[in-house]
C-alpha cells in the first residue's frame, strides 16, 4: 500500500487534555452556528487522518475504533481512493445521471451485481444516503407487489427520514416528537438470543405468527431487517432466523430486504452479513462502507423487482454522483486487493478472544457478540441481564480521555460497539483493546 498522511503517524499519542484548547475553541464556534440537534460523541476536531489514526487540531493522535460508524472500513486517507476522487473532480463534478450519464455509475452497479448475494440477474439504483436507499427499497417493493404493509423488527434502525423513522424502533433520539410517521409499518419481535433464549426457527415462528394474524400474509409488501442489527445493539439473530424469514417471503410473495448499510462491504468477515447463513435477499440496501467516506448508497435487487418501476420513478439530482461513484470503484478494488474480508475475520478473532477472557473477570459484561470486525459488548448490572447504560457511558468517556474512539449503541444504551478500520495493525488493535479493558474494569 502506498504512503498517505505520514505526518499523522501510526501510534496513539495524547499530548493535551481531550478535548484540547484548540478543539474547545472550535467547539465554542460550533455552538454559535450549528444546530444543537446535531450531536457529537467526542468534541475534538480533526485535521488529518491515516489508516486507523486521527490527528486532531491540538496534535493528539487518536486511535479510531469506530470508522465513522462503519464508513471508513478501508481506513482513512487511502491514496488510491484519494487519487480516484481527485481525478474525477478534475474531469467533471456533476451532470446528473438522469440527464447525461457517465460510466462510473454503471461500473458501481456492475460491481454490486457481482458482489451482493446470489447469482441471479440484478440491477441497482444509486442514491446519497442509507436512509434514501431504504426509502427507495420500500417504494420498489410496494410498486412491484401492489401491496402496502412493511414488516420491521424490535431494536431496528433504518434511518432518520419520515419513512425510515417509522421503520426505526428506538424513540430517543431518533423519533421523539417528529411524528406523525408513515403508515402501514408493523413491528414484530427480533431474535435476541441473549435475552429471549430462543432458537432461530422458534423466534422466526413467533414473529411470523404475529404477521399472519395481525397483518395478513397477502398484505405484506416486504420484510426488512438488518442481518446484524446496528444501532439496536449489534444483535446477531440466532441461526436459522434469517433463512426462515427469507423462505416465508418466497412462499408468500413478499420481498425480503436485507439492510446491509452497516454490516456490508467486508465488515463481518464476508462481503455481506447475509452470506454467513447463505441467505439470498431479494433486495439489498448499502451505503457507509461502499464509498469509503463519500456520500453514496444503493439499492440492488432482483432485476424483475427493480425494473418493475416505471421510468422516472427512481432517481434524484445527486444520486450516484460521479465523484462518489469513482470513489466507490476505487474502494471496492482496494477491498479486493487487500482481502479485507479476511482482515475482518482476523480482527474478530483477536477482539473476541480478548473480550471473552475479560468477561471471566468482569461481571458487568453480559455478552460478547458479533461477526468479523463488528463486535459488541452488552453491559449489565452484575448478576442480572438488566441493562447497564451507566457503565457504557463511563467506558466511552474513559476511552475518549485516553485518545481512543469507542461508540455505544443499543436500545437501552448499554452496548459498546467496535468497528475498527479493517486495515488496523495488530499493534494498534492491541493498544486499543488494552485501553478498553482498563475502561471496563474501571466501570465495574
Amino acid at each position: 500500500m502506498s504512503v498517505s498522511n505520514e505526518a499523522v503517524g501510526s501510534v496513539r499519542k495524547v499530548v493535551t487534555a481531550i478535548p484540547g484548547p484548540k478543539s474547545q475553541a472550535m467547539h465554542d464556534r460550533r455552538h454559535k452556528v450549528v444546530s444543537k440537534g446535531v450531536s457529537q460523541g467526542l468534541p475534538i476536531y480533526i485535521d488529518k487522518a491515516d489508516g486507523a489514526i486521527l490527528l486532531d487540531i491540538d496534535g493528539n493522535r487518536i486511535l479510531d475504533l469506530g470508522s465513522g460508524i462503519a464508513v471508513t472500513s478501508i481506513g482513512h486517507a487511502v491514496p488510491e481512493v484519494a487519487k480516484a476522487i481527485s481525478d474525477q473532480a478534475n474531469d467533471f463534478l456533476h451532470t446528473c445521471f438522469m440527464v447525461t450519464p457517465y460510466e462510473s455509475y454503471i461500473e458501481v452497479c456492475e460491481l454490486l451485481a457481482e458482489l451482493t448475494p446470489g447469482d441471479h440477474a440484478k440491477t441497482s439504483a444509486l442514491f446519497n444516503s442509507g436512509a434514501e436507499a431504504v426509502e427507495n427499497a420500500i417504494k420498489i417493493s410496494r410498486h412491484a407487489t401492489g401491496r402496502q404493509a412493511v414488516v420491521v423488527f424490535d431494536h431496528a434502525y433504518h434511518g432518520r427520514t419520515n419513512l425510515t423513522m417509522a421503520l426505526t424502533a428506538k424513540n430517543m433520539p431518533y423519533k421523539d416528537k417528529f411524528g406523525p410517521f408513515a403508515p402501514e409499518i408493523y413491528r414484530v419481535p427480533m431474535s435476541y438470543p441473549f435475552h429471549d433464549g430462543l432458537g432461530g426457527k422458534e423466534a422466526a415462528e413467533r414473529a411470523l405468527r404475529m404477521v399472519e394474524a395481525q397483518v395478513g400474509a397477502n398484505n405484506v409488501a416486504a420484510i426488512i431487517i438488518e442481518p446484524i442489527q446496528g444501532e439496536g445493539g449489534f444483535i446477531v439473530p440466532a441461526e436459522g432466523f434469517l433463512p426462515a424469514l427469507s423462505e416465508w417471503c418466497k412462499s408468500n410473495g413478499a420481498v425480503f430486504i436485507a439492510d446491509e448499510i452497516q454490516s456490508g462491504f467486508c465488515r463481518t468477515g464476508d462481503w455481506f452479513a447475509s452470506n454467513h447463513e447463505g441467505v439470498v435477499p431479494d433486495m439489498v440496501t448499502t451505503a457507509k462502507g461502499l464509498a469509503g467516506g463519500m456520500p453514496l448508497a444503493a439499492v440492488t435487487g432482483r432485476a424483475d423487482l427493480m425494473n418493475a418501476v416505471h421510468e422516472g420513478g427512481l432517481g434524484g439530482t445527486y444520486g450516484g454522483n460521479p465523484v462518489a461513484a469513482a470513489a466507490a470503484v476505487a474502494v471496492i478494488k482496494f477491498m479486493k486487493s487487500q482481502n479485507l474480508p479476511a482482515k475482518a475475520r482476523h480482527i474478530g478473532e483477536v477482539v473476541t478472544k480478548h473480550l471473552s477472557d475479560l468477561q471471566k473477570e468482569v461481571r458487568t459484561i453480559g455478552e460478547v457478540r458479533g461477526r468479523g470486525a463488528m463486535i459488541a459488548i452488552e453491559l449489565v448490572e452484575p448478576g442480572t441481564k438488566n441493562p447497564n447504560a451507566g457503565a457504557a457511558k463511563a467506558i466511552v468517556k474513559y476511552c475518549n480521555e485516553q485518545g481512543v474512539i469507542a461508540l455505544s449503541c443499543g436500545t437501552y444504551g448499554n452496548v459498546i460497539r467496535l468497528l475498527p478500520p479493517l486495515v488496523i495493525t495488530d499493534e494498534q488493535l492491541a493498544d486499543g483493546l488494552s485501553v478498553l479493558g482498563d475502561a471496563i474494569r474501571a466501570a465495574q
